[in-house]
């Protein structure tokens, strides 16, 4: 039997690669015919997996991290008949039946069966249906026909395999955030949070049309990033109101669409840029955007924070401005990105060149025992989006 390792939660702080159990085509008790076992190409680390990292979910130790990725079909279920073995896969982070009235209805996030505790499941996260995470060597993946997305071509896609990559999560959420926020042609929009799903969502933005894409940081590299692919950028350090640096930009004090990719561990600016104040993002988004605009909101909230400032943020409760946005008739949208509604135009779009979306978030690859040294550097700021190869399969 193949040995398998794999990227782990120890504490706050900590995480370490140890051996775990070589997949199985079951979770628990359950089979799943319906699933495949995955050689792992590439897995990448992302900020909601920091959230657990630092101790700011009720994520117990030994959890196997991953929600995002990539791999070779190496065994499928009997009752598998579309994916086969040999295929290089992209998969989706959201864990869908598709069968149930959500999944039926395109709201992969929120599947009602895959999860006993609540709607939607993700591979190793937090309250999430216990589906073990796919940073490792190889990852049971189920309701394969359904939940993954084969690329046509295997060696046309291992050229791209850094941009193919963060279509298991981060450049769908990034573009969901867009999408929902009503960014089209012409648009003016302000996207706070530069780390890799912010530059994802910009990139979405460019993509869909933006006039002026506006980006808002308290790093200066990954506002340099931003600049890179001709973003306009605010530093949120800096003791001036966001309104008044979006009108040094664009001329008027306010923005078409504004996109959340912060969420729960917001800072306050300028002053008040080394505490944190959870609902900061939220009021300041509605507090720029126009009347009869919308406001995208992927980055993440939770229902537990055993770290927040104070008891209401710790059940998720915030105070938000809500009667400014409603006597401006913001129209608001959350939750997890389904993936598998913007994944395969997305993948079309990276193969037929009309977005560079690893440069754009500037993807770093290395290996799985360098890991925990990424988990370091991504946690100080490092303007870079981690991306793990297991088995060393990603050419220089």
């Amino acid at each position: 039997m193949c040995k398998n390792h794999g990227v782990a939660y120890i504490k706050p702080g900590e995480v370490e690669v140890r051996e775990i159990e070589y997949p199985k085509l079951a979770l628990g008790e359950r089979k799943c015919h319906h699933g495949v076992i995955l050689k792992i190409v590439s897995t990448n680390i992302c900020g909601s997996d920091q959230h657990m990292v630092r101790g700011r979910t009720t994520a117990p130790e030994g959890l196997v991290l991953g929600h995002e990725i990539t791999g070779l079909v190496i065994e499928a279920g009997r009752d598998v008949e579309f994916i086969k073995e040999g295929d290089l896969v992209s998969v989706p982070f959201n864990i869908a039946c598709g069968r149930c009235r959500n999944c039926k209805e395109g709201k992969t996030g929120i599947c009602l069966n895959v999860n006993p505790e609540r709607p939607g499941a993700a591979y190793g996260y937090v309250d999430m249906g216990g589906w073990v995470g796919g940073q490792a060597e190889y990852v049971m993946v189920p309701y394969a026909d359904f939940n993954l997305l084969k690329f046509p071509d295997k060696d046309q896609a291992m050229e791209k395999i850094k941009d193919l990559t963060l279509l298991s999560d981060i450049f769908p959420t990034g573009y969901h955030g867009a999408v929902t926020a009503g960014v089209g042609p012409g648009a003016f929009v302000y996207v706070a949070g530069a780390g890799p799903v912010g530059l994802a969502c910009a990139v979405s933005c460019h993509l869909l049309g933006a006039a002026v894409v506006i980006v808002g940081d308290m790093i200066p590299e990954r506002l340099e990033q931003a600049r890179s692919f001709g973003c306009e950028t605010v530093d949120l350090r800096k003791d001036v109101s966001l309104a008044d640096a979006i009108e040094d930009i664009i001329g008027i004090p306010e923005v078409d669409c504004a996109i959340d990719c912060v969420g729960f561990e917001a800072k306050g600016h300028g002053a008040d840029a080394d505490k944190e104040m959870p609902a900061t993002v939220l009021n300041s988004v509605m507090d720029v955007t126009r009347a009869g605009g919308g406001i995208g909101i992927p980055g993440l909230y939770v229902t537990g924070d055993p770290g927040a400032v104070d008891e209401a943020a710790k059940k998720g409760s915030l105070s938000i401005r809500l009667g400014l946005g409603w006597a401006k008739s913001h129209h608001f949208h959350t939750g997890q990105c389904p993936v598998m509604k913007y994944h395969r135009q997305l993948m079309n779009a990276i193969l037929y060149d009309k977005v560079q979306i690893a440069k754009a978030v500037n993807v770093k690859v290395i290996s799985l025992q360098d890991s925990v040294q990424g988990y370091k550097d991504f946690d100080g700021g490092a303007a870079k989006k981690f991306v793990i190869d297991p088995h060393g399969m990603i050419p220089n």
